[in-house]
């Protein structure tokens, strides 16, 4: 909902920016639903700017894909679409599956370590209710596997992926039976990392985005079909 919405001022930041990241990550959350109007004049109301920056903001939301301009009605947020979950999840896997390729090859204990110390904090999140801290917690142990590889080039490809990956995630960890599949998926990459079994990690790897996007298309053709009820 809009109205959850609260502006924290960066001073190194310009303001549109500064509302870009707010609009941005409520979107990412659900916090701004798919298909909810961002109108200017309330946005501007709500966070206490001008409607220039949230114009601009809108703008950018929208070169990003989580924004779409329908004639007569305006900026909504954009729908979640199975095919965009597709296009996300193709490349993510074949990132992925480079990124395990060339760990198995130079992971340091160091790094395994610390790989399994946020799979750790991954499950420690599941207790409660807070699925941001669950989403993040995913993300962390996967960054960290990105940055094992040592690619610049691929690390930076996978971050600029990432907030549209955050979206999908978020969608996935709504369902609390997700959770401990998720736990399991990652101790399973894990083992085959700790063993440096390159094939056991890839099919681990394939194995943990194949289930979730089966699962959130799944989810998406239900409320397609409620829709059009």
């Amino acid at each position: 909902m809009i109205e959850t919405l609260h502006l924290e001022i960066n001073e190194y930041l310009p303001l549109r920016d500064v509302v870009f990241q707010t609009l941005r990550q409520a979107i990412l959350r659900g916090d701004i639903r798919p298909g909810e109007r961002l109108m200017e004049i309330h946005l501007a109301k709500k966070l206490g700017v001008s409607r220039t920056p949230v114009r601009e903001a809108l703008r950018m939301l929208e070169l990003e894909g989580l924004v779409t301009t329908i004639p007569r009605k305006g900026a909504v947020v954009a729908e979640i679409t199975i095919s965009d979950l597709e296009d996300v999840l193709e490349v993510r896997l074949a990132l992925e599956e480079l990124a395990v390729q060339i760990i198995c090859k130079k992971l340091t204990k160091e790094q395994l370590e610390e790989l399994k110390a946020l799979a750790a904090e991954f499950c420690s999140t599941l207790d409660g209710d807070n699925v941001v801290a669950c989403a993040e917690a995913d993300m962390k142990f996967h960054d960290a596997i990105y940055n094992a590889t040592g690619n610049r080039r691929l690390i930076q490809i996978l971050n600029n992926l990432r907030e549209q990956m955050y979206r999908y995630r978020m969608e996935y960890l709504k369902d609390k039976e997700s959770h401990q599949v998720l736990a399991q998926e990652h101790e399973e990459i894990l083992q085959a990392l700790e063993a440096c079994d390159e094939q056991k990690a890839l099919e681990a790897t394939s194995r943990h985005i194949a289930r979730q996007k089966e699962h959130i298309i799944a989810e998406l053709s239900r409320r397609e079909g409620r829709e059009e009820e």
